[in-house]
């Protein structure tokens, strides 16, 4: 019987890992982040519906008070709004698309919480992501959850093995409705409670509300150019716009036009046709790997680019430092730096890192053609961007 600790948001999928946990016979002890924004009156509405609102934390408690466990509140508000809120607003003025829940588990939930795990001498921690650990002596793999249609895994690429040794994923080898079902059979009071949709601290609104607070400058009007520098229109603020984005461009141009780049030193929005989103490779940096980092200079797996998104098969090419090329397969839509990046070899979570900068199609014709006027080269791009454009 191990000491764990399991983080309970007060939503069904950390509530059923607590009782597993307790089924177990397992001592639990139930930890609650309070991670509430301080600027956000409790009083709102949101502040009792949101997954780090005030009545998530009274969820957590009534779930901990059925399953009889201890259950401590852990006051991150600050730290949070350090680590990640002012983070996700400073990438958004830099013209980059933060993910902010791989951003809570870096510096939150797998840091933070881990040091008050090990100062509450509990020896495990369990959450209730939808990831399974698969143990092999000391090595440890971290692998898809069995349900696919909620598998978390890609916001937990980061993991390394001493934080995987720590760790327990009791919900990962159910379906969401199994453990609803679990849920309903122990009589908890959250079983049917709805899934988060939203940033948890952007419950309503807009994220720009945010973006505004912490980096005004980035809502500062400017131009909206096309590729070739020209003025079609003006935007108020870079800080609300992400690649491929279509709506509130407020362009009247006869043609769909979309984002197709962030200048923040201009403070320009580019906007271009759907062929113009199209990117053939990208760069990552802040590379970690799950286990050790591969013993070859390139290999090929699969990625995915966002959490909704599908394994597309790629080339991974390490480079200096924690970094690398990623060419993949078939061009991908929208690709936009600061999002994260989740390497698969089948159910395998291999690593990960950030997209430091997208290299699109559009643009690699341009650069092969400078060089060779529509040589073998430029003919290999225009194939692959052809082969995108019918797909």
């Amino acid at each position: 019987m191990a000491r764990v600790a399991v983080a309970m948001s007060g939503g069904v999928d950390s509530s059923v890992a607590a009782a597993l946990m307790v089924e177990a016979g397992h001592d639990v002890v139930g930890l609650t982040m309070n991670l509430w924004p301080s600027w956000v009156p409790e009083d709102r509405d949101d502040a009792f519906s949101t997954c780090c609102g005030i009545g998530a934390i009274d969820d957590a408690r009534h779930v901990a008070q059925t399953l009889g466990i201890r259950h401590y509140v852990l006051n991150l508000r600050e730290e949070f709004e350090h680590r990640v809120i002012r983070t996700f607003a400073s990438e958004y003025a830099k013209g980059r698309t933060p993910n902010p829940c791989v951003a809570c588990n870096r510096a939150i939930k797998f840091s933070l919480l881990l040091q008050r795990v090990d100062a509450l001498g509990l020896a495990v921690l369990a959450t209730g992501h939808y990831a399974r650990i698969q143990r092999d002596g000391d090595r440890v793999r971290l692998l898809r959850g069995a349900d696919r249609t909620k598998d978390q895994s890609y916001v937990l690429f980061a993991l390394r093995q001493a934080q995987l040794r720590r760790l327990m994923l009791p919900v990962g080898e159910l379906t969401k409705e199994e453990t609803r079902a679990k849920a309903r059979a122990l009589g908890l009071a959250v079983a049917d409670k709805p899934d988060s949709q939203e940033i948890c601290f952007v419950p309503q609104g807009h994220y720009s509300e945010v973006v505004a607070r912490f980096e005004p400058a980035a809502m500062t009007p400017g131009q909206i150019i096309d590729a070739d520098g020209a003025e079609v229109g003006r935007h108020e603020g870079i800080g609300r716009f992400t690649i491929g984005q279509r709506r509130g461009l407020g362009l009247a141009t006869g043609r769909p036009l979309y984002v197709t780049g962030i200048d923040p030193a201009r403070n320009a929005i580019v906007v271009g046709g759907e062929e113009d989103l199209l990117v053939a490779a990208i760069t990552v940096d802040e590379l970690s790997w799950t286990e050790s980092a591969p013993a070859v200079p390139s290999l090929p797996v699969t990625a995915r680019v966002r959490h909704a998104a599908g394994d597309v098969p790629v080339v991974v090419t390490l480079a200096a430092g924690a970094r690398a090329d990623v060419r993949f397969e078939r061009p991908q839509r929208a690709v936009s730096p600061g999002q994260a990046v989740c390497f698969y070899d089948g159910d395998l979570v291999l690593g990960g890192g950030i997209i430091a900068a997208a290299r699109t199609v559009a643009a690699e014709r341009a650069e092969v053609r400078k060089g060779e006027s529509m040589g073998q080269g430029a003919k290999e791009v225009d194939q692959r961007w052809q082969s995108a454009a019918i797909s």
